[in-house]
């Protein structure tokens, strides 16, 4: 480590936050131009060697809404729920936010955390994001209820659930997601030092999707196979409908919501199916997505199509027909991840989806479908919801802001 990157000895976090090691993080903003030094014949450093494109990929933290939404997915992600600590009140919650903002907010752009520990670890982004999600306790806990989005609470109990405490809730969530594991590792522990005087971590869950670059423009495969997202709504009008409010107050504007559901996949049962049933479970053909009448992934269903036997072409009971969403206003965004831990002794896995969806409006989007596919989605018998939170997720904030401040002023 250079003394260009130590920290002096003896120095405080608070003196850092204070400015006395702000010229040490900046001297490393243009750390993430190089990954190291190739030595030359002599063994002395030579020329730099060019970060590969992954690893220098930045994305923005401050803007009037919050990165990690409508982000083009990473390949890795960490979702950390916290509970607060009894006394944490509004003033408090400003210290930690304003923290945590400041720290996420170097990370994403290459530049090491101050005081941060490991300061090589963050000089690659790799399209870095931290999203923070807010939990109806942290309005309590800052006496702003007033302001909580009334479809932020508690959702319903569906028969389909099984839900385990050390999955659910949450007063505070980050989202950190990258396209390097290294990078959200990092991230996850600095925000986690960040936040021990105010929260304790409730629960972590981690997740992946293809690596970056490996097939571009295609829609995430689940550990089904079954191609899941093809029906987000599309970047633009549709997009800023759905998923974002685009009015009232500072403190609600540019806000959306996030549900995350933890769905345990029963992968041994599944192998037992043929392909056929597979698809008809589905409604879409797992090669190509598109649906079983169709020919291409986005082809409109044709719920009403009869096959030689009399039946409908896609049953009723199938995923498709249950999530089905003709209005753009009314759908979800889904962002998911796979999850793969470990198996049992007998070898069978423990695997499934970190179900993330992102929607202006719970009760008017996320609900109406979840009822459907709790009523009578097929694919109900392959896999079962253990874990449930929501989250509001505030605006975003502008150079020297912190996520919040408009919830907490």
């Amino acid at each position: 480590m250079t003394d260009a990157i130590k920290p002096p000895r003896g120095v405080s976090r608070r003196g850092l936050l204070t400015g006395g090691a702000v010229a040490a993080g900046g001297a490393l903003a243009g750390g993430a131009a190089i990954a190291a030094a190739r030595p030359d014949d002599s063994g002395r450093p030579g020329d730099p060697i060019p970060v590969a494109q992954v690893g220098g990929a930045v994305e923005p933290f401050h803007g009037g809404r919050q990165s990690g939404v409508t982000t083009e997915p990473q390949a890795h992600a960490a979702f950390v729920a916290f509970t607060l600590k009894p006394g944490t009140d509004r003033a408090s919650l400003g210290r930690m936010l304003r923290l945590l903002s400041d720290d996420a907010a170097r990370l994403t752009q290459g530049r090491p955390s101050l005081a941060d520990t490991e300061p090589e670890l963050g000089l690659l982004p790799a399209r870095l994001t931290v999203t923070f999600g807010f939990g109806p306790g942290l309005y309590a806990a800052a006496g702003r209820a007033d302001r909580r989005t009334p479809s932020v609470a508690d959702l319903p109990a569906f028969r389909i659930d099984r839900l385990q405490p050390r999955w659910s809730g949450g007063d505070l969530l980050l989202q950190i997601c990258a396209d390097d594991p290294l990078t959200v590792a990092h991230a996850q522990r600095v925000l986690v030092k960040d936040s021990r005087p105010f929260a304790s971590v409730r629960w972590v869950q981690q997740g992946f999707r293809r690596a970056a670059g490996a097939e571009p423009g295609r829609t995430q495969r689940n550990l089904f196979g079954q191609l899941d997202g093809t029906a987000n709504p599309k970047p633009g009008a549709p997009a800023d409908t759905a998923v974002w409010v685009t009015d009232g107050p500072d403190w609600l504007r540019d806000s959306t919501t996030l549900v995350v559901r933890r769905i345990s996949m029963n992968l041994e049962t599944w192998d037992l199916l043929g392909r056929t049933d597979r698809e008809v479970a589905v409604g879409r053909r797992l090669d190509t997505g598109a649906p079983l009448t169709g020919a291409a992934e986005h082809d409109e269903p044709d719920f009403a199509a009869l096959g030689p036997d009399g039946l409908t072409v896609i049953p009723d009971f199938s995923h498709l027909t249950r999530a089905h969403v003709t209005d753009d206003r009314l759908k979800i965004l889904r962002r998911p991840y796979n999850y793969d831990g470990v198996p049992t002794a007998e070898g069978h896995a423990d695997s499934g989806l970190i179900f993330a969806s992102y929607q202006a409006d719970i009760t008017r989007q996320f609900l109406p479908i979840q009822r459907r596919l709790a009523e009578r989605d097929l694919l109900n018998e392959w896999t079962t919801p253990i874990g449930s939170a929501v989250f509001a997720v505030p605006p975003g904030c502008p150079e020297g802001g912190w996520i919040g401040q408009q919830v907490l002023g």
